[in-house]
């Protein structure tokens, strides 16, 4: 009988622990994303705040667990560009594209659909017959038509704004638009086309013009141009999209200021939608490597960097009525499309979060407001 009474207390002590540590261990599953306050939290009350992914990016645990802290809208790098989601003229490849859709659906997150015609990664096989030759204008018009509204049709409902055409304006600024295959075979007509095409495809859709520079002087009033001619045509596109691919250089506050303000006075919608801040001067063209690409995240650039991104904040949160989303372009210090571009062999350091995922010194200057 001895054994008896003390036999009962130990097991039920033992199956209290089992409990407990069955319990410890569900809340360190489900709570990290959920209790730990984002850039998503810190901004409800001004615009949401983006990120884009790879397919890739979302199967890691500790990046996934990151973008559900921090953000509340996706963008596909790459998995939806004319060449990745179309790459031969009777296949699309939707893999990429429908896994960030679908994760995007389950977690509750907006998506910005990126892009529908952009000339550096149309396809070869766009522009071109059997034999080689450039095919006629009414020919590369049926071919766009035809993937935008595919394209388009899919995520209807899923995809909230679309950048429809991405840079058509040339980047001398002594001329007004890119002289590539869309504008040589069909004039400036393909720009407008493309809205049409997309606005046909998804009334719904909020249609973004969508290039970079637009810092510059010279360029925001070469974009300003081509979208006053398109409203003016009654041409349904909704918004623009400043990239945001800036430098500890620049812009200053008078030139972002200068930019909302050029576009807002067309009744456009307003998003960055391709923000990093590199440690380097843009050089499009620059490929050889030089001592002044130190590869090193100094102190001294990272006070730069933090006073930038600040800036920046302050100007948006200001323009809240104007700007309508902020996207940041890749997740961390990790990985970033910089790495490498347009210097081989460098490495740089543009986002909020480290290489290691952690908020670095920027990240408190964006929100703490």
């Amino acid at each position: 009988m001895a054994h008896l009474k003390i036999g009962i207390p130990i097991k039920l002590f033992i199956t209290g622990l089992i409990l407990f540590s069955q319990l410890q261990s569900n809340a360190q599953v489900s709570s990290p994303a959920q209790n730990v306050k984002g850039l998503k939290d810190y901004y409800k009350n001004y615009f949401p705040i983006g990120v884009a992914v790879s397919a890739r990016s979302l199967k890691d645990p500790e990046e996934k667990k990151l973008i559900l802290q921090q953000f509340n809208s996706l963008t596909p790098e790459n998995a939806m560009k004319m060449g990745p989601i179309h790459p031969r003229e009777n296949f699309y490849n939707w893999k990429d594209a429908d896994s960030i859709v679908a994760f995007a659906q389950r977690h509750h997150l907006k998506v910005r659909g990126h892009n529908l015609c952009w000339h550096e990664q149309a396809p070869s096989w766009f522009f071109t017959d059997s034999s080689g030759k450039l095919v006629s204008k009414e020919v590369l018009l049926k071919r766009l038509k035809d993937h935008i509204t595919t394209v388009v049709n899919r995520y209807k409902g899923k995809i909230y704004a679309w950048d429809v055409v991405n840079e058509a304006i040339d980047d001398n600024p002594n001329n007004f638009l890119r002289n590539d295959l869309f504008y040589q075979i069909c004039g400036a007509d393909y720009i407008s086309k493309a809205f049409e095409y997309a606005h046909a495809a998804d009334p719904k859709a909020v249609l973004f013009y969508n290039d970079y520079n637009l810092d510059h002087k010279e360029k925001i009033d070469r974009v300003y141009r081509l979208l006053k001619q398109l409203k003016e045509k009654g041409v349904p596109v909704d918004a623009v999209g400043m990239q945001g691919h800036w430098s500890i250089f620049g812009p200053s506050k008078d030139q972002l200021e200068y930019a909302i303000n050029k576009f807002a006075s067309l009744g456009l919608k307003i998003q960055i939608t391709e923000l990093d801040i590199s440690l380097y001067k843009w050089e499009k063209n620059r490929r050889a490597k030089t001592a002044a690409d130190a590869d090193t995240f100094t102190p001294e650039l990272e006070q730069k960097q933090s006073d930038e991104y600040k800036m920046i904040f302050d100007v948006l949160r200001e323009h809240k009525k104007e700007i309508t989303g902020v996207t940041f372009w890749n997740i961390s210090d990790k990985y970033s499309w910089l790495d490498n571009y347009p210097v081989r062999g460098r490495k740089n350091y543009p986002l909020l979060f480290d290489t290691t995922l952690k908020p670095k010194k920027a990240y408190w200057e964006v929100v703490n407001f």
